[in-house]
């Protein structure tokens, strides 16, 4: 029992104290990649919308699944100015070992201390793992939508349609 209360306690402990809402300020982050770059959401003001992919571990069933659908279907999505990537907890190396395996185009940002993905309330208490959520944030660098309900096989079908209905300008 003293096990379960513990738990508990530092699970309640390390969520965060505001969630993140649709039209709150995304917060800035710089992760290394698995292309060898290293990506920041201020990158990308004033001049792209940012999908990030999160998700829990490379290598496992449902996120090899969800890879493969941004990696062969990815042309949907760059139908649109937007710069995506997938990210999670892995470190880059394992990362980009994934992203090679599983012939992704485009980058896997690795955020080894859980601090974006707490930041961006994705993050599994006690674990150091994310959870399988995607967010979308427009070229003012503001949170347009957070989905949780994700299906990997056709990601890159729903996130094209996703930002289709957010009124995401289409690229040249």
């Amino acid at each position: 029992m003293k096990r379960l209360i513990a738990f508990l306690l530092a699970a309640t402990a390390s969520l965060p104290l505001m969630a993140l809402e649709v039209g709150d300020p995304a917060p800035n982050f710089s992760l290394q990649a698995s292309d060898g770059k290293s990506y920041s959401l201020a990158d990308f003001k004033d001049k792209k919308a940012v999908v990030i992919a999160w998700y829990p571990k490379a290598f496992t069933k449902g996120c090899t699944i969800e890879c493969k659908s941004l990696a062969e279907n990815g042309h949907l999505i760059r139908n649109y100015n937007v710069a995506y990537f997938m990210a999670s907890t892995d470190e880059v190396e394992v990362n980009t070992k994934f992203a090679t395996e599983q012939n992704a185009d485009f980058p896997l940002l690795s955020d080894p201390k859980g601090e974006t993905a707490k930041a961006y309330g994705v993050l599994m208490p006690v674990m150091n793992i994310a959870r399988r959520v995607t967010i979308y944030i427009g070229k003012d660098g503001r949170v347009l939508k957070i989905d949780k309900e994700i299906h990997p096989a056709t990601s890159a079908e729903d996130i094209a349609r996703t930002l289709g209905e957010l009124g995401i300008e289409r690229s040249n």
